[in-house]
């Protein structure tokens, strides 16, 4: 898997809305509680039971979310006396279809955050360029359900909360596909050490979603039970789809070479 690092496509409005869910994807994941001294109690028990807790009130679960209604027994986030997580009915009223839009801003660790956000800064800002804030914020909600739901309908009797902004992030992925194919991206490939190579948006996106299919066959990697592999599939041809009726008006980015002379140039007096 290559890391991207920069994209030589310019931007011609600040992209508020990516940078804005950057900023609330961190602060959510910075007071989630089962970080370490956020939750009362100690041990690691309250923390994971603390934890459970709070991702069934907020994250989706496929099961809720086919059959439109929350489970009767859920974790309180109280330990057991048996050393597990004490269940009971839930105190609260939760909308399945509503928990896949707060499920977006939740995440499982500082890997899979900082992962999610890198990708988002290097691609979401030209594709905000492209459609604007408004429509990109929709854009990137649709493609979040769209994968979230794609997933429940392929997991239906999963009842493992679903969470992350991985899916959306695939639509802006598949949207960048379809709008900059020709765009050169600046990523680092580990080969021992890590290798910078400036290298075509087409060649990047494609490879990583067909990494994200082998993924999800169970070939190649041994966490296919904890990743919603499929879910990044689903989002991808989302964004590409929702993209694809603005590939004709996507005027092509600068070229290096047009960039560079263009910061070179001197003022004419």
């Amino acid at each position: 898997m290559v890391i991207p690092v920069h994209d030589v496509n310019p931007v011609g409005r600040t992209p508020y809305v990516t940078y804005a869910l950057i900023a609330a994807s961190v602060f959510v994941f910075v007071f989630m509680p089962g970080l370490a001294g956020s939750v009362p109690g100690d041990g690691e028990l309250a923390r994971l039971c603390h934890t459970r807790a709070f991702l069934e009130q907020y994250a989706a679960v496929p099961q809720e979310l086919i059959h439109h209604q929350s489970a009767q027994l859920v974790p309180t986030g109280e330990s057991g006396r048996s050393g597990s997580c004490a269940m009971g009915p839930p105190g609260y009223d939760k909308s399945p279809a509503l928990s896949v839009l707060t499920a977006l801003f939740l995440h499982g660790g500082w890997l899979h955050l900082l992962g999610n956000m890198l990708f988002l800064l290097i691609f979401g800002n030209n594709i905000e360029d492209r459609l604007g804030h408004v429509r990109f914020a929709l854009f990137y909600v649709a493609c979040g359900y769209a994968a979230t739901y794609g997933y429940a309908f392929l997991n239906a009797d999963s009842g493992e909360p679903l969470i992350g902004a991985s899916g959306a992030i695939a639509g802006v992925l598949g949207a960048y596909l379809v709008l900059y194919p020709r765009v050169r991206v600046w990523v680092l490939v580990p080969l021992l050490v890590f290798l910078p190579l400036r290298l075509p948006a087409w060649l990047v996106l494609g490879s990583w979603f067909v990494l994200q299919a082998v993924y999800s066959s169970g070939e190649g990697v041994s966490d296919v039970g904890t990743v919603a592999y499929a879910a990044h599939l689903v989002g991808f041809v989302a964004g590409m789809l929702l993209a694809w009726p603005l590939r004709p008006g996507t005027p092509p980015p600068p070229e290096p070479r047009a960039l560079l002379f263009k910061r070179r140039a001197r003022p004419r007096w």
